[in-house]
């Protein structure tokens, strides 16, 4: 597969790139907030424009001045993304005008080498374009573009500007479809420590300072031929805890990953108990019908003696009930150990979420089930599995076609369930069951 062409978005904090990214890529991927800083790790998305596509990438602000350790990852992150650049595109305020920062971030982008177009963003009066892009002239970058990523202004123009420098390529097509993978988890377990240990690269900023991460950054990679993307969402917290707008939008994506992925890997950390928001959050992919995979991190932290992993794993299996089905690994993003088996079983978890059982194995294991052990009657009913058919996958959900559905037992259909785990596997992934009435000729 051809590699599509690489735009990266970089410029001072506060300039409006992120809302130009979402602008240019026709959705609400990036969180915008006039509070400088909100983003911080490199987002990816994919723009197209008179038939030819591109990636695009928004990137934390550069501010060559700030020490801080977020801003200095965060700067990281913009580095890498320039290096991966094939054109740079550098967002300026056109409201504030020439800004020193501007320069240094111009200064900044003279060794890379890379062709560099400049986006005057915020010139939302079509009347006020032309003087307010005059002194970014200074700049020795070309001729500005005036946009207004609020308004829709002129990107257009910008677009065309873009695919007129962009090297010959054309998209991607065929292959295999990615094993969508949402990464969750209570703040500061090591959500992000994780994906770069997967990644192999600093793909997303580390901090042990909570919240670090805000927006949803999804990686690409490919593993034995097949590929994956990898969602790194912000920490869940409870919602009383939660203080800011942007903290607000952040738990709200998270959630929203949730939704879009296949499975789940829910992250939780070794050196701390089983918290009542880890089920909270271990109870959003299985309400979602996700597959899931219980990610014990920061095993190297833990004192063990020989029966350590059994009996942490009982407590998990406890506390978890309700996620039964789901595979646990203990790993550590810091030394690696395990990590590699990750992947693996997500790769087993999402072919299983996706599996469809013939209906005649299906209705085989269901009648033997059913002479091991019938229902039990209640209230003097005899209730009656007549046959099943599958209805769908992700999750695997089944009709069965019953006598007195109403007195079937959920204790039953879970014994059902078990004997359809151990005949077909489902290892990972929730498994639904609708019941309909039907009376037997």
């Amino acid at each position: 597969m051809e590699r599509l062409p690489v735009v990266a978005l970089v410029g001072r904090p506060n300039v409006g790139k992120s809302a130009l990214f979402n602008r240019l890529v026709g959705q609400r991927i990036a969180i915008v907030d006039d509070v400088p800083g909100v983003t911080r790790d490199r987002l990816y998305g994919r723009s197209q424009w008179r038939g030819r596509s591109f990636t695009l990438i928004d990137t934390g602000g550069i501010d060559p001045q700030d020490r801080e350790d977020l801003a200095v990852q965060s700067r990281r992150q913009a580095e890498i993304a320039l290096a991966e650049a094939d054109l740079v595109v550098l967002v300026v305020d056109g409201q504030a005008g020439l800004h020193p920062l501007d320069e240094e971030v111009a200064r900044l982008l003279r060794p890379q080498g890379k062709p560099v177009l400049v986006a005057v963003n915020k010139v939302d009066d079509p009347g006020s374009g032309a003087p307010l892009t005059y002194e970014f002239y200074r700049l020795g970058l070309g001729d500005p573009v005036a946009v207004s990523a609020a308004h829709g202004r002129n990107t257009g123009e910008l677009l065309e500007r873009i695919i007129a420098q962009l090297p010959d390529s054309s998209p991607p097509e065929g292959g295999l479809e990615p094993i969508r993978v949402a990464v969750i988890g209570r703040p500061n377990v090591g959500k992000s420590s994780l994906v770069n240990a997967l990644i192999g690269e600093p793909r997303s900023i580390v901090s042990p300072v909570p919240g670090t991460t805000r927006d949803v950054v999804d990686t690409r990679i490919v593993r034995d031929g097949t590929p994956f993307v990898l969602l790194d969402t912000a920490g869940l917290r409870r919602r009383s805890r939660i203080t800011s707008d942007v903290e607000r939008y952040s738990v709200t994506r998270a959630v929203a990953a949730v939704e879009r992925c296949d499975v789940a890997a829910v992250v939780l950390d070794a050196t701390a108990g089983i918290a009542e928001q880890d089920k909270r959050i271990a109870g959003l992919a299985h309400e979602a019908g996700k597959g899931v995979v219980l990610v014990v991190n920061k095993w190297d932290a833990v004192e063990k003696t020989a029966d350590t992993m059994v009996a942490r794993e009982r407590l998990i299996r406890r506390e978890l009930a309700f996620a039964h089905y789901a595979p646990v690994v203990f790993v550590s993003a810091k030394t690696g150990q395990r990590v590699n088996q990750i992947l693996e079983l997500i790769e087993i978890v999402a072919n299983n979420a996706a599996l469809r059982v013939p209906t005649g194995k299906l209705n085989e294991v269901l009648q033997e089930a059913m002479v091991l052990k019938p229902p039990p009657a209640r209230k003097g009913v005899q209730p009656k599995i007549y046959y099943g058919v599958q209805a769908g996958v992700k999750p695997p959900e089944f009709i069965f076609f019953c006598s007195h559905p109403r007195h079937l037992h959920h204790s039953y259909l879970r014994y059902v369930e078990n004997r359809l785990r151990s005949a077909f596997g489902f290892t990972g992934t929730p498994v639904r069951f609708r019941l309909r009435e039907r009376h037997h000729r």
